[in-house]
């Protein structure tokens, strides 16, 4: 991906643990890189085709001096979301904001903090058993939409499965979606698992009936296996219910470890 560089943007503002910092203010330096697609920008010699760093530069100088923040680690967090969320083309940024003036006592030419943070694609699979299904399922992702670290981009259609696992239940309305999210693999779980809970989600039974279940199917291309988190989803390319919504939003998305796309997933089980 291309990037637009701004560097060592010298603003005076108000951070620090120490109270006289917070007061008098001090002088800070602020770097960041845009990552973004320029190619028909460069083309068409169109600026509403980029980035205008002019416009970053001013919101950054305007966020940072408008606000009060104890540690520099939270001054680069709440302007890469600052960025990310105000500028569309903005996929990535990395961040560096230098302290000059660190009150630490001891020679030193600068103190700095540097993040990367970006927006990433993740697949969510929905399903309910109880209840009002479709509505707990539009309820899920309403509430996604409304998070302000998320954006749905689409929704399947919704499709009626017979239970998986544990039988002895109602039969399931399924669906999956595709979100672009600031969250971490973790905190997009602690969000859906906050999601099902508003929805009165009970955990008593695996594979038991419930209004609501969320899990995240695919992360950008990421493979983690952890004791609270697996990703891809073990079970997914196994699951018609599943595989059959996923392919109507993303036939050509590839398993980061098959190595398969959702399309072939599917045909390999329909055999």
């Amino acid at each position: 991906m291309d990037k637009i560089n701004i560097k060592n943007l010298e603003v005076f503002a108000n951070h620090g643990v120490f109270p006289e910092e917070n007061a008098l203010g001090q002088k800070f330096l602020l770097s960041a890189v845009l990552y973004t697609e320029t190619r028909k920008a460069g083309l068409t010699d169109d600026l509403t085709a980029s980035i205008h760093y002019g416009e970053v530069s001013q919101t950054m100088k305007h966020f940072v001096e408008t606000h009060t923040f104890k540690l520099l680690e939270t001054v680069a967090e709440k302007l890469a979301f600052e960025l990310l969320t105000g500028f569309p083309r903005l996929q990535r940024v990395e961040l560096e904001i230098k302290k000059p003036w660190a009150p630490v006592g001891l020679p030193l030419e600068t103190v700095s903090v540097e993040i990367a943070r970006g927006w990433h694609r993740a697949y969510i699979a929905l399903g309910s058993n109880m209840g009002d299904k479709e509505a707990y399922l539009r309820q899920a992702a309403a509430a996604l939409a409304a998070d302000e670290n998320c954006q749905v981009e689409k929704v399947s259609a919704f499709l009626t499965t017979p239970p998986y696992g544990y039988t002895d239940q109602d039969e399931f309305l399924n669906g999956c979606l595709a979100l672009r999210t600031l969250l971490e693999p973790g905190e997009l779980l602690s969000l859906l698992h906050e999601i099902e809970q508003a929805a009165d989600r009970k955990r008593e039974i695996r594979w038991g009936p419930r209004t609501l279940d969320l899990d995240i199917l695919l992360y950008d291309d990421l493979v983690l296996d952890t004791e609270e988190l697996q990703i891809p989803h073990i079970e997914m390319h196994k699951r018609d219910f599943v595989l059959r919504p996923m392919a109507e939003i993303a036939p050509f998305v590839r398993h980061p470890v098959l190595k398969k796309t959702v399309r072939e997933m599917l045909e390999e089980l329909d055999i």
